[in-house]
């Protein structure tokens, strides 16, 4: 709080990472791994989330070990943020929920490690992520290292295109696919660092423009940490041929598609992924330092 009525930068993170991304205790040694990140780029922090049935910008450490260990915490959109405040109950917000509460908080920049999308098979399924309609909505900044590439990236592209959000990304032609810095698919539009991102906010919030959504900033994995597309696209394919064959649907897909893609590549990928979150939170950081700078 003393932060933004400064002025200072912040930045915003999702908790659905930390309650049903990964296991006890390791989830709460990154959430600290990755807030001290934040603040040594110069930032504060905010960690977000639901307890109590209390919206929460900002999490002490007794607040982050409830989140990482209560087996009872929900994933939180959207549409769940009224049925966990009105119940009292935990919520491990999602980057839809995040968004929204780092909007209502005066929170610009939040960092994420993939952005959610639409679905492989979307024309039959209309599976498409809520992140889409938020960032179409809710002036965020959402600092991602792509869409996850478990999800149709071309189709979530142009999904993004018609609602008219801006897409980033960050010193490179090519838009990158989370665990991958390529997709085959080129950058909407290229920046580099944070000083050009910074001035491409001030643009868009600004009063000149004042546009009123989000704006996607694809921050590519660093090259000794990625797993080449040409590698995890067949892991990808094999767990999807599995979710397909146990009928598995809605929002049980994402994490049965990640559990598997970790067991197919004995755990690289959330090596890979654990590493893309770091350079994420550095990139964000740096983002809110410099957009805080230009006094917008």
């Amino acid at each position: 709080r003393a932060a933004v009525e400064d002025g200072r930068p912040v930045v915003a993170l999702e908790s659905t990472i930390i309650s049903h991304g990964m296991p006890y205790p390791a989830n709460v040694a990154m959430a600290r791994e990755v807030e001290q990140i934040i603040r040594d780029a110069g930032a504060t922090p905010a960690t977000i989330a639901v307890l109590h049935g209390v919206p929460r910008i900002g999490l002490d450490a007794d607040s982050l070990e409830l989140l990482a260990s209560d087996p009872d915490v929900r994933k939180v959109s959207i549409r769940d943020l009224p049925y966990v405040v009105a119940r009292g109950e935990h919520g491990a917000t999602t980057v839809a929920s995040t968004m929204r509460l780092a909007a209502l908080a005066g929170i610009e920049v939040f960092v994420t490690g993939g952005l959610g999308g639409v679905h492989r098979g979307a024309s039959s399924s209309f599976d498409e992520s809520a992140d889409l309609t938020e960032l179409s909505m809710t002036d965020v900044c959402v600092v991602s290292a792509g869409v996850k590439s478990i999800l149709d990236i071309g189709l979530t592209l142009e999904r993004m295109e018609t609602l008219g959000i801006p897409v980033i990304v960050n010193g490179s032609d090519d838009f990158p696919s989370f665990y991958s810095r390529t997709s085959g698919f080129a950058a909407p539009r290229r920046l580099d660092g944070p000083d050009e991102i910074a001035r491409f906010l001030h643009a868009a919030w600004g009063p000149d423009l004042g546009l009123t959504c989000g704006v996607s900033v694809a921050n590519p994995i660093l090259t000794d940490d990625e797993i080449p597309a040409s590698e995890i696209t067949e892991v990808i394919e094999a767990a999807l041929a599995e979710l397909d064959a146990q009928g598995i649907a809605g929002q049980d897909v994402t994490p049965f598609l990640l559990g598997r893609v970790v067991d197919h590549t004995a755990g690289r990928s959330l090596t890979a992924n654990l590493a893309l979150v770091r350079n994420n939170a550095a990139v964000a950081a740096q983002i809110a330092v410099a957009f805080a700078a230009l006094g917008a």
